[in-house]
């Protein structure tokens, strides 16, 4: 048969076989084993490829199936495993040379879109020839080749994205570039390299690289290219370039060329080269060439390409050594000069109005961001010494600097864009001199006259000023910085209305750098504001503009005066007479002001006020208050400052005091000329300062004890309150929710109602005492009014500063300070009573009209005084019959519409809210008989279909009645109607709508049957504690509920709903007598024969649930209609505990088959498969339960083993089980630890010796590689929980005994699995703090301190890098815990291990400070406070370290060092840095003198400024704190 097949190469290469035939042929000879051929893998792969080379080269045609056909067989050659085997035992295959530029002509009729030969199969040949080293030797070894190869599959990758590219297309790519990378790695000659890769690669590979990361390629690279492979081909496509581009042995031809002639004459020897080779120059050339790409990109390609290139050159060249680094930066420098002009930004002397000459950017915002990527990163490599540029270079660098600054602000029409801001933010940091000749431009384009813009904008703006103030602050220069602004400020705007100049970042802000800076520095401040007012704005100021601008320098004269250190009796008597002369100085700029403003109004009587009249005076009032505020701070806090104010000087010859004449004043508005009293609707920045200035001249009437005994204060006190509510500007409630920043210069006409109710209401524990019965009322409504519709719950997630009407009120309501307001707090108490009486009234049936609400309308006919209790006791009376009424009767009172039943819930939300402890016993019976009315006498109607009713209403209604039980006044109601009797209506009622057909268990339903357990536990705890008629109460209700009033109206249609609230009702009745067993002999016989009572109707009534519902195991698929499973395993555990609590002595339980049968349920379906939280905790309290009573039952020997053993191994499985997650192992860890506690109370030593056995085992780290990491964390769990348990002796000892080998094996675990990262949140956190509570029950046990000290290699292994922020914390918390443990209960090792303590400790130290820095716009959101949070931690360890001196005697010099090392490297953000510091003072308090001396002369120089300014600042604040403290301490 062989000789057969011999003639096949034959027939193949002979003109007369048709083609079609010859492909069949080669087809057969490549499958069949029984064609012989000599070496027929190469002839059969020569033969396709030549056929392919003469169609290429036209020598022959072809029709297109054979086309098609000769490419897949290619295809399906280069792909077979028989080639590879072939090739892996050491034979040759290899290609033909003209096969490759088949492949390259093929990519680049693709690239054009006129392929003769589909794609997909083009590029699945190429994979299978780059896939085989033999194959791709026909590309390798020639590198010219292997680059055309790689700029034609970028190329054809770059045109893709217009039509959708084969699906492998970038899989090839990638390849291609490892391939290529490889290969370029091989040269030896780099000159070639970078010549070939200039030429022919930096084109189409910054081309793709930059397609890969824009938006405009998103759509595509989303749908069709995976995230992790573009980020592949990044990564290659960098380490190309940076490698072909700036390789070392280039850098001395970059020398050449960008370093001037003096700087490197040095190093030019005789043999130097008349025209060196001009790298720059020809990179550049290529980058800024125009045919490359589409002109739309060209532009974008060319910005992101030039930061790209001065990465590489930074990451290259910037570094070296010592000796060079100086010409090492300097040759970053010169780089960098040569590509900002790429970027078309005008640097060299031409105008703004030039930008759109051809060569100019295209795009403001791309040109901006690229100069901020360059700028930024010449600012992180630190290329720019201040010093030697100016010393050695003639302050080149400051030069190129200034002309990008004047370039940027040439071009301020831009400031729309957030990178303008960043880049003048960074060449700020970069030397605060490039931007000091052009200081008043930029505050004029980036602060001053910066128009209103998007968030964004703002924020890079903010930050901009920001580190502008504090930039000068550092440098002691605030008041030439506000000189500046000031010239800014009076210069003649573009636009009067200017926007707001100190917004809430910026202030908080410039507060801060006030109070870092010297009391004389801002009194420089404040003086230069008040000459400007003098000189530029006084002669003009009867012009609009001249107004505003008053205006806005009283603004910020106020912020700067009210963030200056006040004066005290230390300070030095020339401030306190700079001080002085500067407030009356500030004084006569005001009567100046009140002159002009007088003299005008007194021209203009009977005219309209004008604007600049109007902004005069608010000007004047912002200065008074802002004055008195300032005076009266430094009249308190030092004696040395005396001051007159002219305001208050009395006439000759009257008594009245001056103070209370201008009080009098300010309330009637004489201090003002009449035509221009403010009101809020014309001038309501004026208004509001009129209050404060009358509620600083009350605080100082009020200090005066004196004035406080005359006649007519008190009418006189009053009337200021009065004036300051002002109740008739609140009779409209404010539409929206419109927020006020805080600031006097944010108040206008819509954020007057709030910024008044601000002051109102963080006022009222100074006003309330002298306020009218009628004014309280009004602040109540007002209070209640504007808490409707508002989400109490979420009102503490107000941003600080950010304050609205409704905002106000409701932190009001949630402080402690408003219960210390009884008038108040009743008034609102009575406000809220007095709307629901109104929504009843609208309510009420025709039928019946209650009682209640006609004895209450009598007598409330005439308008109440406030004072007496909200129900009288008629009325409270009334509200009880009325209640029991309706309750016999089975009727309502009341049907509630939709909107009805809203504005109800409003109101429940707001009573909610309040501290029942704050209403005294009167009014929280009205209120809580009125709810309680309105639970048992109401109905929705119509009632919403299949929403469950009226479950949303009630469930919320008697989750306010539970809150109100809580009060300490709530035993007043049961002096009106027993807590027998509350009970038994309220689920009366409850059971009453349950027989509504129509209604359905919902998520409100299972909310409202969760209320009904908590009020019945607590009302029944409180009868209990009261021990007033116990039995009556509690029997009252058992009986009801054992009655057959109860059991035979269960509804056919509804009897799932029924069958869950009875039972319901009745596991809390039981758990409620159950925590109350033990208190004395005739309460617990009285609770438990209930409890017979009670679990006798419990059986019968769970089976009756159970009948409906089927088997026990499909409960977990239940629909909503049903019973929960977990609901019924909790119904049965309380069953079960409580029939064992009844019972007096051991025998069978009654119910125990049921019992039987649950817990062989739960044994079957607890881990078998995924289960609801719920269940699960409800299974293992049944579990313990179950337990526990098998053991008092004394079911001792075999069958007490077999359970034990049963429920640990089922344990065991439910936390190794895959689908529980950790954070779900977590919640389940109370109830294990319970379960285990019951276990463990009466073990035997082989219980416990199998325990023991199952942690060993458990404790494999085998496991642990073979990716069994949750097996092993069950056992992890185990060991934590069992260590916390109750143990006998004797186990005990085996424990503690057996507990080094655990720590050991945890130990392996901790270092095994650190090494993945994927670990650290699901296992290593989990062991680690498994370990802290080994060490923590250990203290004194645990005797040998090595077992301890192994812990801390464990730990130093534990990773902390590259972590996002929620792990970082878990992680950084673990290790701190761990730590404290050990240096709580096993001090003895810290004399022995304090370095290695002290070395983990610094992980976490080094780490903070890492995450910690400053970032820019990222520092905000949430994740930061993960940082903060982990700075307490660290700077509570450091308050350890000092708090044991004796274990770390020698080292505290040491840990002072290597904080400030690391501090060097960093800017912190301020809240970090803060604790921090004060850590770290702790640590200085244990150092000597001869550890300071030792410290500054062992750092280096630059460690050694920030080491003496951080012991400075310890000296001054800490320091002196401490010795104040020490002489107070025995």
């Amino acid at each position: 048969m062989a000789a057969i097949y011999s003639g096949i190469h034959l027939k193949l290469k002979s003109p007369q076989t048709p083609w079609e035939d010859r492909l069949k042929l080669a087809r057969f000879a490549w499958i069949s084993s029984q064609c012989l051929l000599p070496n027929k893998e190469q002839v059969l792969l020569d033969w396709c490829t030549h056929a392919l080379t003469i169609w290429h080269s036209k020598k022959v045609e072809f029709s297109q199936d054979v086309l098609d056909g000769l490419w897949c067989y290619l295809d399906e050659v280069v792909h077979s495993r028989k080639l590879h085997s072939f090739i892996k035992e050491g034979k040759t295959v290899t290609l033909r040379l003209n096969m490759a530029q088949l492949l390259l002509d093929l990519l680049q009729d693709c690239t054009h879109g006129h392929p003769p030969v589909s794609l997909p199969t083009v590029l699945s040949v190429c994979r299978g020839i780059l896939s085989s080293s033999a194959l791709s030797s026909v590309f390798t070894t020639k590198y010219e080749l292997m680059v055309s190869l790689l700029a034609r599959s970028c190329l054809l990758a770059c045109h893709s994205k217009k039509d959708k590219p084969s699906s492998n297309l970038f899989e090839v790519l990638l390849q291609v570039l490892v391939c290529y990378l490889s290969v370029q790695q091989q040269q030896a000659n780099p000159n070639r390299v970078f010549t070939l890769v200039t030429n022919q690669l930096v084109q189409p590979l910054v081309l793709l690289r930059f397609l890969l990361t824009s938006q405009d390629f998103a759509p595509y690279t989303h749908l069709h290219v995976r995230q992790q492979l573009r980020k592949d081909i990044r990564l290659k496509i960098d380490s190309i370039l940076q490698l072909a581009l700036f390789p070392s042995e280039q850098m001395a031809s970059y020398k050449a060329e960008l370093l001037p002639a003096k700087e490197d004459s040095g190093k030019r020897g005789s043999g130097w080269m008349k025209d060196p080779p001009k790298p720059v120059s020809a990179l550049l050339s290529k980058l800024d060439a125009q045919d490359h790409c589409e002109p739309t990109l060209r532009y974008s390609v060319k910005s992101d390409a030039s930061s790209l290139m001065f990465r590489f050159f930074l990451e290259s060249y910037g570094k070296g050594k010592e000796e060079s680094n100086e010409e090492r930066r300097m040759l970053c420098f010169y780089f960098l000069a040569r590509l900002v002009p790429m970027l078309d930004l005008q640097l060299h002397g031409r105008s703004a109005e030039q930008k759109c000459s051809p060569g100019s950017p295209q795009s403001w915002s791309r040109a901006l961001q690229a100069a901020e990527s360059l700028l930024s990163q010449a600012l992180d490599a630190d290329i720019y010494n201040i010093a030697a540029d100016r010393i050695r270079h003639g302050e080149v660098q400051l030069r190129f600097y200034r002309t990008v600054a004047q370039t940027l602000l040439n071009t301020a029409q831009n400031v729309s864009v957030p990178s303008w801001y960043r880049c003048l933010k960074v060449l700020l940091n970069l030397n605060h001199l490039i931007l000091e000749p052009d200081l008043e431009r930029l505050l004029s384009s980036a602060w001053v006259n910066a128009e209103n813009m998007e968030a964004q904008v703002q924020r890079a703006r903010q930050l901009m000023v920001s580190a502008l103030l504090q930039t000068y602050a550092k440098l002691r220069q605030l008041p030439h910085l506000f000189s500046s602004l000031l010239s800014v400020i009076c210069e003649p705007a573009p636009d009067q209305r200017r926007t707001p100049l100190l917004s809430e970042g910026i202030s908080a802000s410039l507060r801060s750098c006030l109070l870092d800076s010297s009391p004389s520095q801002v009194l420089k401040i404040c003086s230069l504001v008040l000459q400007n007012v003098r000189t530029h704005l006084l002669p003009d100021l009867k012009k609009e503009a001249a107004s505003l601008k008053l205006c806005c320098l009283c603004q910020l004269l106020h912020v700067v005066l009210f963030n200056l250190q006040t004066l005290d009796n230390s300070s030095p008597l020339l401030l306190v007479r700079q001080s002085k002369a500067f407030m009356e100085e500030m004084q006569e700029m005001m009567k100046d002001l009140l002159n002009m403003s007088i003299k005008s109004a007194t021209k203009n009587r009977n005219k309209k006020a004008l604007k600049w009249e109007q902004k005069t005076q608010e000007a004047i009032l912002l200065l008074r208050y802002t004055w008195v505020e300032v005076d009266t701070l430094f009249h308190i806090h030092c004696s040395k400052y005396t001051s007159v104010d002219s305001f208050l000087t009395g006439e000759d010859g009257t008594e009245v005091s001056p103070l209370l004449t201008h009080l009098e004043a300010l309330i009637s508005g004489a201090i003002l000329p009449t035509r221009l009293r403010p009101t809020p609707s014309c001038s309501p920045a004026s208004c509001l300062l009129l209050k404060l200035l009358t509620l600083q001249q009350m605080k100082k009437v009020l200090l005066d004890k004196a004035l406080l005994g005359e006649s007519s204060t008190t009418a006189l006190l009053k009337m200021a309150v009065r004036f300051i509510v002002a109740k008739s500007e609140f009779e409209e409630e404010p539409t929206g929710d419109v927020v006020w920043d805080g600031q006097i210069g944010g108040v206008n006409v819509t954020t007057y109602p709030a910024a008044h109710w601000f002051v109102v209401v963080s006022n009222l524990p100074l006003i309330v005492l002298h306020m009218s019965q009628e004014d309280v009322r009004d602040v109540a409504n007002v209070l209640v009014g504007s808490l409707k519709h508002r989400d109490m719950e979420g009102s503490g997630d107000q941003l600080p500063g950010r304050l609205s009407f409704s905002s106000v009120s409701s932190q009001l309501v949630l402080s402690k300070v408003f219960p210390e307001l009884p008038s108040v707090f009743s008034a609102t108490v009575r406000s809220i009573v007095q709307r629901i009486i109104g929504v009843l009234r609208g309510g009420l049936t025709p039928k019946r009209k209650p009682s209640f609400v006609m004895v209450y309308e009598k007598e409330t006919g005439s308008v109440p005084s406030g004072s007496e209790p909200v129900f009288s006791p008629l009325v409270a009376e009334a509200v009880v019959q009325d209640i029991s009424a309706s309750f016999k009767a089975g009727e309502v009172f009341v049907l509630l519409t939709d909107t009805q039943t809203k504005e109800l819930l409003d109101l429940f939300q707001i009573l909610f809210s309040l501290n029942p402890d704050g209403m005294n016993s009167e009014d929280l019976s009205s209120v809580f008989l009125l709810l309680f009315f309105t639970f048992t006498s109401t109905s929705v109607h119509p009632e919403p279909p299949d929403s469950g009713g009226d479950a949303r209403f009630f469930g919320k209604l008697l989750r306010t009645l539970t809150r109100l039980l809580e009060g300490t006044g709530f035993p007043s109601v049961l002096k009106l109607v027993h807590g027998g009797t509350l009970l038994q209506i309220a689920l009366g009622s409850l059971l009453r709508h349950c027989r509504k057909p129509a209604v359905t268990i919902t998520s409100d339903w299972l909310d409202l049957v969760s209320a009904v357990q908590a009020f019945i536990k607590l009302l029944v705890q409180l009868i209990i504690t009261r021990n007033s008629s116990v039995r009556l109460n509690l029997d009252q209700f058992a009986s009801y509920l054992t009655s057959k009033e109860v059991l035979n109206e269960q509804p056919s249609s509804g009897a799932s709903m029924f069958d869950h609230l009875l039972l319901a009702s009745l596991t809390s009745l039981s758990q409620a007598m159950m925590s109350n067993l033990g208190r004395n002999k005739a309460i617990d016989q009285t609770l438990t024969e209930i409890l017979t009572r009670i679990t006798s109707l419990l059986g019968p009534t769970v089976e009756s649930a159970l009948k409906p519902q089927g088997v026990f195991s499909e409960a977990a698929a239940q629909p909503a209609s049903a019973i929960s499973q977990a609901f019924v395993v909790e119904v049965v555990t309380v069953m079960l505990r409580s029939e064992v609590a009844s019972l007096e002595s051991s025998g069978p339980l009654t119910h125990g088959n049921l019992y039987q049968a649950i817990f062989q349920q739960i044994q079957r379906e607890m881990s078998s498969a995924p289960r609801p939280m719920d269940f699960l905790v409800c299974s293992l309290r049944f579990l313990s339960a179950f337990y526990k009573a098998m053991e008092k039952m004394s079911e001792q020997g075999e069958k007490m083993e077999e359970l034990y053993v049963q429920i640990i191994q089922n344990v065991n499985h439910l936390l190794k089980a895959p689908w529980l997650s950790s954070t779900d192992a977590g919640k389940l860890q109370p109830e294990v630890q319970d379960l285990l506690r019951h276990l463990v109370e009466k073990n035997t030593t082989s219980q416990f010796n199998m325990l023991l056995l199952m942690i060993r085992e458990g404790l494999d780290v085998a496991k642990l590689r073979a990716g069994n990491w949750r097996e092993v964390l069950s056992a992890v769990i185990t060991v934590e929980l069992l260590s916390s348990c109750q143990l006998p002796e004797t186990c005990s000892k085996a424990l503690w005994l057996f507990a080094p080998q655990i720590i050991s094996a945890m130990v392996f675990l901790v270092r095994s699995a650190s090494q993945d990262l994927a670990l650290t949140r699901p296992f290593t956190v989990p062991t680690v703090t498994a370990l802290t509570s080994l060490l923590c029950q250990g203290e004194g046990r645990i005797a040998n301190p090595q077992h301890v000290t192994v812990v801390l290699g464990a730990l130093q292994s534990l990773p902390l890098d590259h972590l996002n922020p929620n792990v970082y914390h878990a992680a950084f918390l673990a290790i701190h815990e761990a730590l404290f443990a050990i240096i709580k209960c096993h001090p003895q090792v810290i004399s022995r291990a304090g370095p290695s303590f002290l070395n983990v400790f610094y992980r976490l130290v080094s780490s903070i400070m890492q995450e910690g820095r400053q970032r820019g716009d990222a520092d905000a959101g949430a994740d930061v406070d993960v940082y903060l949070q982990c700075s307490r931690l660290t700077e509570r360890m450091f308050s350890h370290i000092a708090a044991t001196p004796e274990s770390f005697t020698a080292l505290p010099a040491f840990m002072v060092a290597q904080y400030v090392t690391e501090l060097q490297k960093v800017t912190l953000r301020p809240d970090v840095k803060l604790h921090l510091t004060e850590g770290v003072y702790c640590v200085l308090d244990l150092c000597l003198e001869t550890d300071i001396k030792f410290l500054r002369a062992g750092l280096s120089a630059g460690v050694r400024e920030v080491f003496n300014e951080l012991y400075s600042n310890y000296t001054h604040y800490h320091k002196t704190q401490r010795q104040g403290e020490d002489k107070y301490t025995v």
